[in-house]
């Protein structure tokens, strides 16, 4: 296999692992807490290396996964004060646990591949240098080796606890009442965040993974409100991130993970403004047809108000729905014209507007609401 394919292979991996679990936390509305894990599990990195002195033990993800699961509990502990908020419980835990990690690299571990540069960006161009050699043999980057059980570990959570995950995350307490354990789910789903993060930690970096935890799952949120699409619409967008991230990394001669997180953010953008349901574009049309039918039912409620009255001569025209209604001269025009498509309304002689049957019972319906 060439380094280039390998490379390809374990950001796909990376990214459809950190978008699985990113879905959750995004429907969690725990965005930032990505964020807060990916960068204080730094000082359980630390911990366990002084302890082992080995940065490929598999020590320093059981370490990072500890300390991801003790910044949510933290962050958790803070919050149930109601003294503190959740983001500002987020910035004073997550800037304590990375600064600790921060000063001890500088003072203990400057000599050693353990640097802020690896922890921070990653690089996924020397991902396939470092090789797991057993019995003489070459069975591939050693990253591989770590990111398919954490991808196989994500899938397989999600899978078997699909019905749980997916009742504690819309409605905590029928789960508690059913039973579930929400708690327990929260905090197995916020280990395989840290665990995620950290098994990413020296192929990617942190900026990549909460990148990939975020964007690609924000992006399928805006494009259905099903949980299982969802799921895998963000594995496919984390997917394409990745393999779109390499070769304009590639084309421009550039950082890979840096191209990887600007496409992943790319793709939310142009979902944020495209998507069908929720996207901007979206939005600006419904509001306009909203305005458009709201002013359908004032013309015709305003017609009714007048009818048979002896003011309907100078109420009831089109040159007086401007001082009437505060409508502009084309906007007048327009909606008279679509009621008069949808027989609301027939033009009688000098520009006068009368009610159709159907224009009387839409504004009577309208009244009633």
């Amino acid at each position: 296999m060439s380094p280039e394919t390998e490379i390809q292979i374990i950001a796909v991996m990376t990214a459809v692992a950190c978008s699985l679990v990113g879905v959750f936390l995004v429907l969690r509305r725990m965005a930032l807490m990505s964020d807060a894990i990916t960068h204080s599990i730094l000082f359980g990195i630390v911990l366990a290396f002084f302890a082992v002195e080995n940065t490929a033990s598999p020590f320093l993800i059981i370490a990072a996964a500890l300390t991801g699961v003790l910044t949510v509990a933290a962050v958790e502990a803070l919050n149930r004060t109601g003294l503190v908020r959740e983001d500002a419980s987020i910035g004073l835990v997550f800037p304590l646990f990375f600064s600790l990690g921060v000063i001890l690299i500088s003072h203990y571990a400057g000599d050693v591949h353990l640097d802020l540069d690896a922890v921070l960006l990653g690089e996924l161009a020397f991902a396939p240098f470092n090789r797991m050699i057993i019995g003489g043999a070459d069975w591939g980057a050693q990253i591989l080796w770590v990111i398919t059980p954490i991808l196989a570990a994500n899938a397989a959570f999600v899978f078997f606890f699909y019905k749980e995950l997916k009742l504690s995350t819309f409605d905590a307490a029928l789960a508690a009442a059913l039973g579930f354990s929400p708690l327990l789910l929260h905090y197995l789903l916020m280990t395989l965040v840290s665990v995620t993060a950290v098994g990413a930690f020296d192929a990617v970096g942190s900026i990549l993974v909460v990148a990939l935890m975020i964007a690609p799952p924000a992006a399928a949120y805006l494009l259905t409100e099903r949980l299982s699409r969802m799921l895998a619409i963000s594995a496919v967008l984390g997917a394409g991130a990745a393999i779109g991230g390499y070769w304009l990394a590639r084309l421009l001669d550039a950082s890979i993970a840096g191209s990887i997180a600007t496409i992943a953010g790319a793709i939310f953008g142009l979902t944020w403004i495209f998507a069908p349901r929720q996207g901007l574009l979206a939005a600006a049309f419904r509001r306009a047809r909203q305005r458009r039918e709201f002013a359908g039912i004032m013309l015709v409620i305003h017609l009714h108000n007048h009818e048979d009255l002896p003011e309907a001569a100078e109420e009831n025209c089109i040159p007086h729905l401007h001082s009437a209604l505060g409508w502009s001269e084309k906007f007048a025009a327009e909606t008279v014209s679509r009621a008069e498509s949808d027989d609301l309304i027939r033009r009688g002689g000098a520009d006068s507007l009368n009610l159709t049957e159907r224009g009387r019972t839409a504004a009577r319906d309208a009244l009633t609401i």
